[in-house]
């Protein structure tokens, strides 16, 4: 009995002297993380990998103090321990050799490592990196780094060849040579398809080209303008200039009803100037023979913008298609002919129109004035008594 008893402390013995030795081949690192408002962060994630062999070590996450503590590391490894918020990656430090005793100290900033990061970023894009500042870069904030440095010298040669792009084509337009502004556009477009201003720039060029054509030529040319309007609209649906632009080339495509809905949505978009869409669309109308929708156009133009003078004399002139002339020989105008055609004046008394204004009142027999003069031309200052 005494036998038994003895060799089952023996065994008790061996078995902590074995615990005890599994236990010192074990380390640990703990410390704390801070977010970019110096506040602790909670439930970051801390990843380990070993340096020297393969194995990485999870499961470690901060507590509401942005404290961590991570047990179970094998002695004698060099490890990369990282800090991920969100999923994502936020800092790491390399090197780091647990011993034995206390656990080993990592503890993670991401203020000043962000600001760290920014300042060796911008160095490093003015080239003023530092030897100090690339030898504390981790090997992988060194990949980081030179890639971000190919991006922006990527975006910067392409920057410079879309800009010289553009300024080549807009030159050419103004110069009226077409052909050398289309092929300026649409290098732009090969450069960046999601430039919406190269897009309408480009269609304009096929439009001035159609204006220089005749007959399947100026037709091919048409429908390329209406392509590039397309995509300008599709990459910019809010711009009202788009929609102006679009609906006269429709228009000159004789697609008019394509036409007074872009007018009407340019009207739309933009409120203020929504005279201006009107009186295009009553442009369109005349052009197409449609002589009451003109009218209506015009007569909306005049609603949104009674000072719009030249909508009072398009008004008007669609409105004269309604003379009539009694037995008497006398002509008699539509209502609202003979005001356009005064407001006209008044706003515009040695105008383009005024003339032609003046013999449309005198064929319905009204009286013209001769004192017409603009509401809103300044008036001389008085002169001063001597």
């Amino acid at each position: 009995m005494l036998a038994k008893s003895r060799g089952s402390i023996l065994l008790g013995a061996c078995f902590v002297l074995f615990t005890g030795a599994a236990w010192a081949q074990f380390t640990a690192i703990e410390g704390e993380v801070k977010g970019p408002d110096g506040k602790p962060v909670q439930g970051a994630q801390i990843v380990i990998e070993r340096e020297d062999m393969k194995g990485t070590y999870k499961g470690a996450k901060t507590d509401k103090k942005g404290h961590y503590i991570y047990n179970g590391l094998p002695i004698g490894g060099k490890f990369t321990v990282s800090v991920l918020v969100d999923g994502q990656k936020r800092d790491s430090v390399g090197g780091v050799q647990p011993r034995m005793g206390d656990p080993t100290p990592v503890n993670f900033d991401l203020k000043a490592n962000a600001d760290q990061q920014a300042a060796v970023q911008k160095a490093a894009e003015s080239g003023t990196l530092t030897k100090e500042q690339e030898r504390g870069l981790s090997k992988e904030q060194k990949e980081q780094l030179e890639k971000r440095a190919k991006e922006n010298a990527a975006a910067i040669a392409k920057n410079k060849a879309l800009n010289d792009a553009f300024n080549t084509g807009k030159e050419a337009i103004a110069a009226k040579n077409y052909d050398a502004a289309i092929q300026a556009f649409e290098k732009g477009t090969e450069i960046d398809p999601n430039q919406h201003v190269i897009w309408a720039q480009l269609a304009d060029a096929y439009v001035g080209v159609a204006g220089t054509k005749t007959g399947d030529e100026q037709t091919t040319a048409l429908n390329k303008s209406l392509e590039a309007y397309q995509k300008a609209i599709t990459l910019k649906p809010d711009d009202p200039a788009y929609h102006n632009n679009y609906a006269l080339a429709l228009a000159k495509a004789k697609k008019y009803d394509d036409a007074q809905g872009e007018l009407t949505k340019a009207a739309q978009l933009d409120p203020t100037n929504a005279a201006k869409y009107y009186y295009n669309l009553g442009a369109v109308f005349v052009n197409t023979g449609q002589t009451d929708a003109a009218a209506t156009a015009f007569k909306k133009a005049i609603d949104t913008d009674p000072n719009y003078a030249d909508a009072q004399f398009q008004y008007a002139t669609t409105l004269s298609a309604k003379l009539t002339t009694g037995a008497d020989g006398k002509v008699t105008a539509p209502p609202g002919m003979k005001e356009a055609l005064e407001k006209y004046l008044e706003l515009q008394p040695s105008g383009q129109y005024a003339e032609a204004a003046k013999g449309m009142l005198q064929v319905v027999g009204a009286t013209i004035q001769t004192d017409y003069s603009n509401p809103n031309a300044k008036k001389a200052p008085p002169k001063k008594k001597q």
